[in-house]
């Protein structure tokens, strides 16, 4: 007999390994009723729910968002209403970038239970599986996080403010925005600046492309890298053991030339 008792629970599906799912997420997802989920959650998580929960795909990628976040946000509460213990699965952590807080908020007006499982961010995630430690003693004392695209379709206007700083950068949803985002780093003379860009990061379907701010627009058409993929700009992309064999290919390529 399902529990009809209305609650929600916001998990964060981590950045697409689904060995990065959290205990507490597995936990939450064995008790659903009903489990909605975005295109960024490898769907072999949800494996971990009942074989009788309702699973509903409210994903969005770029040119096809089969639901707005208006719809989102009312097929929760509704469910949750009909059929009790809703999960609500988002790609890596449900508030970065996440728009999980407005679901929370929208759950909440209603009165409904909500709790929140965290979920391992793709920001820190994904460089971490190439060896980028975003901070490190001695080269990078903090990171930006930072949208490549605003709700209005825009480049952040942080990304300038960020090209400033000797920070990490780290670039989510920019790819399309690449152009843009050298150039407020060329402005700021940062031409040399070692660049990674990592696509479906901690996947079976990883690839990786490595340069510099002048170069990885080119890198990527030849990588044909494209999106979901974070970019990561900073001195830190050169201290990994990892792509050193890239970097240094890379730059051996540069001399060359």
């Amino acid at each position: 007999m399902l529990n009809i008792k209305p609650k929600i629970t916001l998990v964060g599906a981590g950045p697409g390994d689904p060995d990065l799912l959290t205990l507490k997420a597995v936990k939450a997802l064995a008790e659903a009723n009903v489990v909605l989920y975005d295109a960024l959650a490898n769907e072999e998580i949800l494996e971990h729910a009942p074989k009788n929960a309702i699973r509903i795909f409210v994903g969005k990628r770029k040119g096809n968002h089969s639901y707005t976040q208006e719809q989102i946000n009312q097929l929760i509460v509704d469910n949750a209403l009909t059929y009790g213990n809703v999960v609500r699965l988002k790609g890596g952590d449900p508030f970065i970038f996440g728009r999980g807080s407005e679901e929370v908020e929208f759950a909440e007006s209603f009165g409904i239970e909500t709790t929140v499982v965290p979920g391992i961010s793709s920001v820190v995630a994904v460089p971490a599986s190439q060896g980028i430690s975003i901070t490190k003693r001695g080269v990078s004392e903090s990171f930006w996080a930072i949208t490549g695209t605003t709700s209005n379709r825009e480049l952040s206007a942080d990304v300038a403010l960020a090209a400033q700083s000797s920070a990490t950068v780290v670039i989510l949803m920019g790819m399309h925005k690449l152009t843009e985002i050298v150039h407020l780093f060329q402005k700021e003379n940062k031409g040399d600046l070692p660049v990674a860009i990592i696509q479906n990061g901690t996947t079976a379907e990883e690839k990786v492309g490595v340069g510099t701010v002048d170069s990885i627009v080119e890198v990527v058409k030849e990588q044909k890298l494209s999106s979901p993929a974070i970019i990561v700009l900073g001195e830190v992309v050169r201290e990994s053991n990892k792509l050193k064999g890239f970097y240094e290919e890379f730059v051996s390529k540069e001399t060359i030339h």
